[in-house]
């Protein structure tokens, strides 16, 4: 047995020799020592023939037992942690978080040749404890395999082809932006806190696709409803919800937060479920209003479908999904995106420019519009570039083992895919640290498309709703600045543009604006 990595015949040995002299009180603890030696023996069993399974996957830094590269990792900016890490190990690592070995990519390459030129691999989502927890694997956003599949495929034709209501998605949007421009008007120039005004707004558009109808932005289930989506999205953010993630035992062990998404997701379900019933009372199979009334539909053409995902639960999750994405990322970016013309009045003075060339003040703008607004696409697609809403995307998982950059990779493996490191490339953005429409203007100031652009992902995990947010990016600031200057207290110059939470989502710091009438 001589020159063994761990000598477990001569432990045993030892071990034997001491049992002979142990006395029958001491029975007790001897067969504890064996036990103990049985479970160190397995685990290094255990270890050995995962290690062997692990071995040739990317390099990485060593882990620590049970934390493994925590301690690397800043909490708050861990896309900034990555990136670093890369300069050692290169834009293809592992990382251990906990006790979970993850894959990280950085960089346009490494996270394009994944998700794009290898997309079916790279098309799973790791499946979270926490939200496993909360709404099983039902709905679109985390769901995988065929259910995925079909309700992806179903979500994109509905919300892509919804002409077939009585209004076009383009009509909803431009008939909020009316309502959105009076609210900006009730503050007659004096500073206000955009949040609310914006969220509601935007989340207004997609109950319009989802439920058939707005609200009005003092209703109080509406404000309430918005509330519920706020508090998940900054509890899924926390440190506690990582932790959840790493160490799913701790659901149990502290259980606060769970409790809390918990209770904001059953009274989402309980205002969705009402919703669904009342469509079913009023539902003209031949006329669907909306995208309840398109899923309650697909559920009858396939109720002999033992099989099928067309069914409550599913839909129930689908519909929550739509809402809380649909409110939350766009409303966002059009708050940090109006920040960012404040800090930078010759561009919103510009834009105005181009608007009173193209649209002039006297028509809502429409999408038509766009293609002569070059310099407007462009400072757009920079506001979404530069705030870089979600740095490290959503977690996904390789669907089966495979082979990237010479490296094996297992099925079932979490992928982070560093948006972070897409959006700020330095070899692919002249400027990535600054503000700059350039980025997405030819010589010719003809608007140009740069492939380092994915604030929506890539592949066939896309974002799904990223034409509905184009359209709502584009209606919306051309709306406002249609018929408002934004200015600040402060000097542009003191203007800060560091974001608030940088975990989950990135949010701008809250800040106070003037809507000037023009």
């Amino acid at each position: 047995m001589t020159g063994r990595s761990f000598p477990i015949y001569r432990a045993v040995s030892l071990l034997k020799h001491e049992i002979i002299f142990i006395t029958y009180s001491n029975m007790e603890l001897a067969c504890t020592l064996v036990l103990g030696l049985i479970v160190v023996g397995l685990l290094y069993l255990f270890v050995q023939r995962d290690s062997a399974r692990y071995a040739t996957m990317p390099p990485g830094p060593t882990p620590l037992p049970l934390i493994g590269n925590l301690l690397q990792v800043n909490g708050k900016t861990p896309h900034e942690s990555f990136i670093k890490m890369s300069e050692t190990y290169g834009p293809v690592m592992t990382v251990q978080m906990g006790p979970q070995r993850v894959v990280v990519l950085v960089g346009y390459d490494a996270v394009q040749e994944a998700l794009v030129q290898q997309a079916d691999v790279f098309a799973g989502r790791a499946a979270s404890p926490l939200f496993v927890r909360i709404s099983g694997d039902f709905g679109l956003f985390l769901s995988n395999g065929e259910r995925w599949k079909q309700l992806r495929r179903f979500s994109i034709s509905t919300l892509r082809d919804f002409g077939m209501g009585k209004r076009t998605i383009e009509e909803w949007i431009q008939e909020e932006a009316k309502h959105l421009i009076e609210e900006f008007r009730k503050t007659k120039g004096s500073p206000c806190d955009p949040t609310i005004i914006l969220g509601h707004s935007v989340s207004n558009v997609i109950c319009s696709i989802v439920f058939g109808q707005r609200f009005e932005y003092e209703d109080k289930l509406f404000v309430h409803l918005i509330t519920l989506l706020n508090s998940n999205v900054r509890l899924a953010s926390s440190i506690v919800a990582q932790l959840y993630t790493m160490f799913p035992i701790l659901i149990d062990l502290m259980p606060g937060l769970y409790k809390k998404m918990v209770k904001n997701v059953n009274e989402l379900k309980e205002f969705t479920s009402k919703m669904i019933e009342k469509h079913k009372e009023t539902l003209i199979i031949n006329s669907p209003r909306d995208f309840i009334d398109s899923f309650l539909i697909k559920m009858k053409q396939e109720s002999d479908n033992s099989a099928t995902e067309f069914h409550i639960d599913n839909m129930i999750t689908t519909v929550i999904n739509l809402f809380t994405a649909g409110t939350e990322t766009t409303s966002t970016t059009l708050r940090y995106g109006l920040l960012i013309l404040m800090k930078y009045p010759h561009i919103q003075e510009k834009i105005q420019m181009e608007i009173e060339t193209v649209i002039g003040r006297d028509r809502a703008p429409a999408m038509e519009d766009r293609r002569k607004m070059p310099y407007t696409d462009a400072v757009l697609h920079e506001i979404q570039r530069f705030i870089d809403l979600v740095p490290l995307n959503i977690l996904h998982e390789t669907t089966k083992d495979t082979v990237f950059r010479g490296y094996s990779i297992p099925a079932g493996t979490i992928v982070i895919p560093v948006l972070h490191s897409v959006l700020f490339d330095k070899t692919k953005w002249e400027t990535p640290d600054s503000f700059n429409p350039g980025h997405f203007l030819d010589e010719n100031g003809c608007f140009k498309m740069n492939p380092a652009f994915m604030p929506f992902s890539a592949g066939k995990r896309i974002c799904a709703g990223e034409g509905l947010a184009k359209m709502e990016l584009f209606l919306f600031f051309c709306s406002l600045l249609q018929n408002f200057s934004f200015r600040s207290k402060e000097d542009p110059e003191n203007i800060s543009l560091l974001p608030t939470s940088t975990t989950f989502v990135k949010s701008p710091q809250i800040y106070e604006l003037m809507a000037i009438p023009r």
